[in-house]
């Protein structure tokens, strides 16, 4: 078997705000995969560096981050971050994450006060925020500025589920929409796109200093400013 680097093997097990948001980016964009060996492991993939380095610090992992690199130069870095850690698998599979989880992902049992950074973190990994002006076409005083967010997902369930328990937080509508290329959507207008703005970033709470992708933090914030 492997010798593994320090991990904090107990992450999984106890629930907190960095928890619930690290669960919620390996629902998006992370995976568990078992080598020819044995060994266990769980990743997460992405483009954005200084988050990897935030979710490593958060695990207190040791390993090292890898770069995949680009095959045009129209493409982006990939960042990994591959963790070995049978006891980490495990406590993910207990939650509900499996070796092949990407049809068959459903919304973990999250304690209600932890909910907001585990949608945070699905988000950051899985979601978008869009803010343009519809209706260019028309005169001037007909112009609006409009706001959508979107979740992506290939589970279907999995995002019936998350529209469901965003409905109890106090959304009003949304709707889920099912595309031929495999993957569905869960897409929300400009005022429930202020809610969830206000539920991921803790709006209401002063001296907020959760992980979160700031890029697309800037988007809800720029549709606030120009909406004034």
């Amino acid at each position: 078997m492997p010798v593994y680097k320090k991990v904090n093997k107990s992450f999984f097990k106890i629930w907190s705000p960095d928890m619930a948001y690290v669960l919620g980016f390996f629902a998006a964009d992370g995976y568990i995969t078992v080598n020819r060996r044995g060994g266990q492991f769980w990743c997460i993939q992405i483009t954005d560096k200084e988050l990897l380095e935030g979710i490593k610090k958060i695990v207190e992992a040791e390993h090292k981050i890898n770069i995949r690199l680009k095959n045009n130069p129209k493409e982006h870095f990939l960042y990994r971050l591959q963790i070995g850690s049978i006891e980490m698998c495990d406590d993910l599979r207990k939650l509900g994450f499996s070796e092949r989880k990407t049809k068959s992902l459903a919304v973990p049992n999250i304690p209600e006060k932890y909910f907001s950074d585990f949608v945070r973190g699905y988000f950051d990994g899985d979601g978008n925020v869009w803010v343009g002006y519809v209706h260019k076409d028309r005169k001037k005083n007909t112009v609006n500025l409009t706001i959508t967010t979107v979740f992506t997902s290939c589970s279907f369930e999995f995002l019936k589920q998350l529209h469901l328990q965003l409905l109890k937080k106090g959304l009003k509508r949304g709707s889920i929409n099912q595309s031929k290329r495999n993957y569905s959507r869960l897409q929300f207008s400009v005022n429930d796109s202020l809610k969830l703005y206000d539920l991921m970033y803790n709006n209401k709470t002063k001296g907020f200093s959760g992980l979160f992708l700031d890029r697309k933090k800037k988007v809800f914030e720029k549709f606030m400013s120009l909406r004034l």
